[in-house]
């Protein structure tokens, strides 16, 4: 963000935190909550929700659930649910990026005005691809790990099984997404409304990235991902496991 939105230099993790709370205070730490909480209702949900019965349909279609076809059911349940949830996406980078305080219906209508409806979807190639890998990576990830640990270990159903699981799930899922998502952010800042664009596609802000930042600057910001990613994966399978256990559904 700080290279495409072009504000100062580049620095760490914990330099942007503490600039952050001096210079806007700690609500600024929650800049775009609006627009990533309606996304994440309605994604987390379709993108967990899709999964089994895409596993289902492998296995009624090709008599099989290994890893492949565990890994293409999270391909298509992380498409199919950020192409409906991009615009909250474009809304809640817009708003982190916003110099000036502003609402999301605010927001909404400035990108709306200047940009057209297209601006909205705005990166949504490089997002699916994105949510198609993170889902792919966590959900496959934890199938697996999760009927490998339960044949070569002790560990039986429950709270155990779920956190070793869940948490080598989520390191998987931000080795697979992290370059995605830095590509993601750049194509989303663009404002097409201000002379030509920097980047022309995915695979363009790939290249443009690795030719002058380095190979390196694929995972800028890979700790912050993690460090949100990581705890985040832990506590969605904990929880969805547990809901699953309390209305009767058999686990992941």
């Amino acid at each position: 963000m700080q290279l495409a939105g072009q504000r100062g230099n580049l620095v760490g993790m914990g330099t942007i935190f503490t600039q952050l709370v001096e210079r806007e205070g700690p609500r600024s730490l929650y800049l775009g909550l609006a627009p990533a909480l309606t996304r994440s209702v309605v994604y987390g949900g379709l993108r967990l929700g899709l999964y089994e019965p895409c596993k289902h349909v492998c296995s009624y279609a090709f008599g099989s659930t290994n890893f492949a076809f565990k890994f293409a059911s999270g391909v298509i349940a992380g498409a199919l649910a950020t192409a409906l949830t991009n615009p909250m996406e474009v809304l809640k980078v817009r708003l982190q990026m916003s110099t000036s305080s502003t609402s999301t219906i605010g927001e909404t209508r400035k990108v709306l005005a200047q940009e057209g409806l297209k601006a909205l979807w705005k990166g949504v190639g490089p997002a699916m691809a994105r949510a198609g890998c993170l889902t792919a990576s966590q959900m496959a990830t934890y199938d697996e790990a999760k009927q490998a640990l339960m044949k070569l270990t002790s560990l039986e159903e429950g709270f155990q099984l779920h956190l070793i699981s869940s948490c080598i799930a989520g390191t998987a899922g931000t080795l697979v997404t992290a370059p995605v998502d830095m590509i993601k952010t750049r194509l989303m800042l663009q404002r097409e409304s201000k002379g030509a664009r920097v980047y022309r596609s995915g695979f363009h802000c790939a290249y443009q990235a690795v030719v002058t930042e380095g190979v390196k600057s694929l995972y800028k910001g890979g700790f912050a991902t993690f460090a949100r990613l990581g705890p985040q994966t832990t506590i969605t399978f904990i929880v969805c496991e547990k809901l699953r256990e309390l209305v009767g559904m058999t686990a992941i």
